[in-house]
């Protein structure tokens, strides 16, 4: 099914236009979504969960999972001025990236807040694919101003990609034939023929274990999918959908979208927005390098101090905070913050969550009024935080080259 609009094309259905799309993969994981559980993200039909969100999270954590990547926005920069008129865009100096390489980058408004945060694919001297969560083509066009030479294309429906993330991802690629991802990097990109085309295999992912993603011409994405869950039968492949990735990701700490922050360009009330800085993500804001949106501000900030920030929690107990408000004392004296994503880690066996603090509290005491339910009777607790300074869990697979089979 490589026509994404196949619904919104049906002269006979009054609602064909509020339809949603359909991914190149949909036609496979419709026939294994059991409980028909699904979402939408950025127009398309998308699965929340397949048949249980626990099994699903423990098979990209003990063998290895698909998560479909086509709804996520991609972007074609190319030209003589693509890596200028980048590197004026992102907070990353993109002049460091080579060839054949990725990295997770952000961009900001002229005031220092986060618009999104994304990848750069560099595929060639001169082209590059941008690649994030929500539409931004017009911020694209915006920051080719004063660029001559460069152009972004809309690239999302012309490219098929399926996430394949858990410790038996090589072992699949290697039965499927590709035995010379051994040699991939982390976030380095390969290509690869296949049945007459190619597919380009990325070393990335969103889970913080071993794992690739795999992008092809959506005229061969079923074919891809079946030559995958062929070759990773052995090794309990099966697809996973957004409610494991967001229990993965979080032990992972990486930042969600809605989640840890609002986009700045869709925020109306003042700073209910974010900087990089304060969601401590200062290790890809490059004050080395030459003018980028946002640097004068973030530059000012950085000086002056941050307000608030986002921390890393460990809780004890067992009940789990999500939208817990965060205390300086068991007494909930002052209010100090609030928790953003919360999950009982079952490979952590901890009660994990990311949450934003005030500066000043930092050095006492962080407690968390959390409300549960008990047999539909509502109970409170007040739980002690301890911040922790790494992401909750990452496999050092995750960077070994070459990774192992399991």
């Amino acid at each position: 099914m490589s026509n994404p609009d196949i619904l919104r094309e049906n002269t006979a259905d009054p609602f064909a236009g509020e339809r949603l799309k359909l991914s190149p993969f949909h036609e496979r994981q419709a026939a294994l979504n059991l409980r028909d559980a699904w979402s939408s993200w950025n127009g398309y039909k998308f699965a929340d969960y397949y048949y249980d969100v626990d099994y699903e999270y423990f098979n990209i954590r003990n063998l290895c999972g698909t998560y479909d990547i086509c709804p996520m926005q991609k972007y074609l920069i190319e030209g003589p001025d693509a890596m200028a008129m980048l590197n004026r865009m992102v907070t990353r100096d993109v002049s460091k990236l080579r060839v054949n390489r990725v990295t997770y980058c952000c961009w900001c408004n002229d005031t220092g807040r986060m618009i999104d945060d994304g990848t750069i694919f560099r595929l060639d001297e001169e082209k590059y694919m941008l690649t994030c969560g929500s539409p931004c083509m017009a911020w694209l066009r915006k920051s080719c101003l004063g660029y001559d030479n460069v152009t972004v294309t809309e690239w999302t429906e012309n490219l098929a990609a399926l996430s394949l993330q858990g410790p038996t991802s090589f072992a699949t690629l290697k039965t499927m034939g590709f035995e010379q991802v051994a040699e991939l990097k982390p976030f380095g990109i390969m290509h690869v023929p296949f049945n007459g085309t190619t597919i380009m295999i990325s070393r990335t992912g969103f889970t913080g274990d071993l794992g690739y993603e795999l992008w092809i011409d959506p005229e061969h994405a079923l074919a891809m999918w079946d030559a995958l869950y062929a070759a990773g039968a052995d090794f309990g492949i099966q697809p996973y959908g957004e409610s494991a990735t967001n229990m993965a990701r979080l032990e992972a700490g990486f930042l969600m979208p809605y989640m840890e922050f609002n986009e700045a360009l869709k925020t109306v009330n003042f700073e209910y927005d974010h900087t990089p800085l304060e969601l401590d993500l200062g290790w890809i804001v490059d004050f080395k390098k030459p003018h980028f949106n946002g640097r004068t501000a973030l530059l000012k900030q950085k000086q002056e101090g941050l307000k608030r920030k986002l921390l890393k929690l460990d809780i004890e107990g067992n009940k789990t905070t999500e939208e817990s408000i965060l205390y300086n004392n068991k007494a909930c004296s002052h209010e100090i913050g609030y928790v953003t994503s919360a999950m009982w880690s079952p490979a952590v066996k901890a009660n994990i969550a990311f949450a934003f603090v005030e500066t000043k509290a930092l050095g006492g005491e962080i407690w968390a009024e959390i409300y549960h339910y008990k047999e539909l009777r509502p109970h409170r607790k007040m739980a002690l935080c301890t911040i922790k300074d790494k992401p909750f869990w990452v496999h050092p697979r995750a960077r070994q080259t070459p990774p192992g089979l399991t």
